[in-house]
């Protein structure tokens, strides 16, 4: 390992870093617009110079230079302060004086960096020139004359995202960044080039005006808009959250968000339910708390614990789950159900349901299967590491039953019953690739288990685990990829029945099952069947569920309330209390707590902190926070049952941006 010389201090270095790398190793702070760790280097903006003894008399571009053995390094030399006050002068010569009113005031690295390594004057003063803005869409406000041409954005949208729509467009003082035909961006990482931009030409377009990033009260926590469990930050102000932004974790998210998880704080203040509801006369009437708890008690006083039923939904944290699952087993009552759409997946088989590669695990991996599955739409960010990963070279894919652009190149292998068999009886090339990579792994979408033949499938695709060597000491590259948080919550704490979803739904519509409790449902089950149903919908929203609702009771976002949900990986993590739940909104277990005290059963816990004890004496998972607990493999004997033929292994279409009450409700997920 190279040792090097920064500012007289000997350090020793990895092979192969370059010279802004062995300073951050230094600990030694190098000026940088254009350079960033997770992006191609660029060398454009001359800002991080330094001046190494022995080569020319003129300072080098610390990002672009490799470090080699006994270099010598000089960071704050008067060669060094001279050439990046000369830098930020060329910067700052057509850059518009325009801090007051610029939205990155406050967090804007050339403001920062002007007043930290700046000369104080300029000797320019021809007039600034000015660069029309650009319509990126719903999301991205520019400012296109701030902009210093970084091209941070463009290579973030080539390398990351992998869509291509962001470039520079003629030379010299001319250049600008645009997206070409000047279309909105497509992207569903689209947002993260507005962290990315160190000036204010690209902002938030939502954001835009609202607040001062100093007058932000900031809460890190965890999103719940798909099963990643991405880090993120809420920023709000008073009652309101004004924000979402990423929080660095390598393991799950490293620094990106997807822009449904950006921008839906939106949809918590609308369509919110705030107060309880009772259906009279055909008509949902304002009540109070007590009146709706006694609606409830009289209809539950009047029926058998068997003509009780209970769904939860996708954004369904753990506590209400195990909540809602401990009052309906003291009412005697198994009819509970998370599997919304009928997927064929055995709650007992841990395996089954993870991502037991982990999402860092795909660094490692050299060949992928994916069936039935489309991660740019399930799993934006997770699919932005699957790309890392191929433009490695170090990743052959191929993919069954999805024929979309994936950001990624990957062999299509149709999409009928007879790929998936020709994988399993070797009389496919990809066979091969599998049967010689020392880290393969299959990646399984929710689509294909909701079919008639899902149990099937799985047993295929367990098979084929099997067969190519994919479960060995070390590794699991079994993989399955849940579209939401709520569903793997649900299973890690057994809400599941033998009946199913379908068979619940078709009680109801036989009026055997009278009562029923929806926890955030509002999709996938038919809700016409709930007509003769007395239905108690608890959730955050006025959405579908809530609409064919005989009771509501009002309860609190994710952003609202201490809860705990588990990501695709098996990982339990807990989200903070960022802002209130307005007017007499409450956390879900409250509620359910409330009703059980009503009804005078005894749930064994009253508070959170004995809720989460009872909950980890269920499963350890939820003893050890943000751990992953590695799931143990359950062999198969014999693939039982037959494929369906007739019927293609495709992934069904679905919206992205609208997937779930709180996406619905925001505006600028609606314009997307």
């Amino acid at each position: 390992m190279p040792i090097v010389t920064i500012n007289g201090k000997e350090i020793t270095v990895p092979e192969g870093i370059t010279i802004i790398q062995a300073c951050e190793v230094a600990e030694v702070e190098v000026p940088r617009f254009c350079y960033h760790e997770r992006l191609s280097i660029a060398g454009n903006c001359r800002m991080c110079l330094v001046e190494v003894e022995g080569m020319p008399p003129k300072p080098v571009a610390s990002c672009a230079m490799p470090v080699a053995d006994g270099m010598k390094v000089h960071t704050d030399s008067p060669m060094v302060k001279k050439a990046r006050e000369g830098v930020m002068e060329f910067l700052l010569a057509n850059h518009p004086l325009d801090c007051p009113i610029c939205d990155q005031g406050g967090e804007c690295d050339l403001q920062d960096q002007a007043y930290q390594y700046g000369r104080g004057k300029s000797e320019y003063h021809e007039h600034k020139r000015a660069v029309k803005d650009k319509d990126m869409g719903p999301l991205v406000k520019t400012t296109m004359t701030r902009c210093i041409h970084c091209t941070r954005c463009a290579r973030f949208i080539e390398d990351v995202a992998g869509t291509t729509e962001i470039g520079a467009v003629n030379r010299g003082e001319k250049m600008e960044i645009t997206t070409y035909l000047e279309q909105s961006l497509k992207s569903e990482l689209s947002g993260n080039i507005i962290d990315l931009c160190p000036v204010g030409a690209l902002t938030s377009k939502p954001y835009a005006f609202k607040v001062r990033s100093w007058e932000l009260k900031k809460t890190e926590t965890i999103d719940v808009m798909d099963a990643m469990g991405s880090n993120i930050r809420i920023d709000s102000r008073g009652m309101e959250v004004m924000r979402i932004l990423p929080r660095l974790n390598e393991e799950i998210n490293e620094e990106w968000i997807s822009d449904k998880t950006r921008f839906c704080y939106d949809g918590l203040k609308y369509q919110r339910l705030d107060k309880s509801y009772v259906k009279k006369h055909g008509k949902l009437t304002a009540v109070s708390n007590d009146e709706a708890f006694d609606e409830i008690v009289k209809k539950l006083n009047s029926v058998k614990g068997d003509e009780i039923a209970a769904l939860s939904g996708s954004l369904s944290a753990a506590e209400e789950i195990f909540a809602l699952k401990t009052l309906l087993q003291k009412l005697g009552s198994s009819n509970f159900e998370c599997r919304l759409n009928d997927e064929k997946i055995d709650a007992k088989d841990r395996a089954s349901y993870l991502f037991n590669s982990t999402i860092a695990g795909i660094d490692e991996a050299d060949a992928c299967l994916l069936i039935g599955v489309n991660p740019r739409k399930d799993a934006p960010v997770l699919n932005a590491r699957i790309r890392k990963r191929w433009l490695s070279k170090n990743l052959k894919i191929a993919a069954i039953g999805c024929d979309s652009d994936l950001t990624y190149d990957y062999e299509n292998l149709g999409d009928s019953a007879l790929a998936l068999e020709n994988i399993f009886n070797g009389e496919s090339k990809f066979a091969t690739i599998l049967q010689k990579a020392q880290k393969p792994m299959v990646i399984l979408g929710a689509d294909l288990l909701s079919r008639k033949d899902g149990a099937v499938i799985m047993s295929y695709v367990k098979r084929i685990a099997e067969q190519y060597n994919l479960i060995k000491d070390g590794w699991n590259g079994f993989n399955f990829l849940s579209k939401s948080t709520g569903l793997l919550n649900g299973l890690e704490l057994g809400f599941t029945s033998e009946k199913g979803v379908k068979k619940i739904m078709q009680s109801c519509g036989n009026n055997e099952t009278k009562v029923l409790f929806l926890h955030s449902v509002d999709d996938a089950i038919d809700l016409s069947q709930l007509e003769n149903t007395f239905v108690v919908y608890i959730g955050s929203h006025g959405d579908a569920g809530a609409r064919i609702a005989d009771v509501i009771l009002p309860a609190a976002a994710f952003s609202e309330k201490e809860a705990t949900y588990v990501n695709l990986e098996g990982r339990a993590q807990n989200t903070i209390r960022a802002v209130f739940a307005p007017n007499e909104a409450k956390e879900d277990w409250q509620l359910i707590v409330q009703l059980a005290q009503k009804l005078g059963i005894d749930l064994g816990f009253k508070n959170l902190a004995e809720l989460r004890n009872k909950m980890a004496e269920t499963n350890a998972v939820f003893a050890n926070i943000d751990q992953v607990h590695k799931a143990s493999w359950i062999k198969l004997g014999n693939v039982e049952g037959h494929l369906d033929d007739s019927e293609k292994l495709v992934v069904k279409d679905y919206n992205f941006y609208l997937t779930n009450p709180i996406a619905r409700a925001s505006r600028p997920l609606n314009k997307c």
